[in-house]
């Protein structure tokens, strides 16, 4: 199954990708790195070359994982910059425009999760178990 990702998109997302590992993990970011959400965010960033193959559920999964963390990093930025600055800032515009493309990618990684669950359900007569999540391969 491919997402697609604009330019932009990966932008947004390398920018907010390296912010979140830079700062996730420290005291001063309310968005924790569990080490599980530091490794899907590192997992996701080298991925960001263009559209993305997403072969399992599994890996759809990881993929949705660290587009969320980044998505909430950088609501985060753009909400601090709203708040410290102005909102009107060219700063201020240019978060927003990261957090939403950030974020329209993460709607379509979701939605392609969606239909993972629906093939699978549809093909093996019963919801996603552990086993199929891990096995069932969606071509592209």
């Amino acid at each position: 199954m491919i997402v697609t990702c604009s330019y932009e998109e990966i932008v947004a997302l390398e920018h907010g990708g390296r912010a979140f590992l830079a700062h996730g993990g420290s005291e001063e970011s309310s968005v924790a790195a569990p080490s599980a959400g530091r490794a899907a965010v590192e997992s996701l960033l080298p991925r960001l070359t263009g559209d993305l193959s997403i072969r399992t559920m599994a890996d759809q999964q990881e993929l949705e994982r660290g587009a969320r963390l980044i998505v909430e990093h950088l609501r985060q930025e753009m909400d601090a910059l709203v708040v410290t600055i102005h909102p009107a800032a060219e700063e201020t515009v240019a978060a927003y425009f990261d957090f939403a493309h950030a974020l329209a990618f993460l709607g379509r990684v979701e939605d392609a999760g969606s239909e993972m669950r629906a093939l699978i359900e549809v093909m093996t007569g019963r919801s996603p178990t552990q086993r199929t999540i891990r096995t069932f391969h969606f071509p592209d």
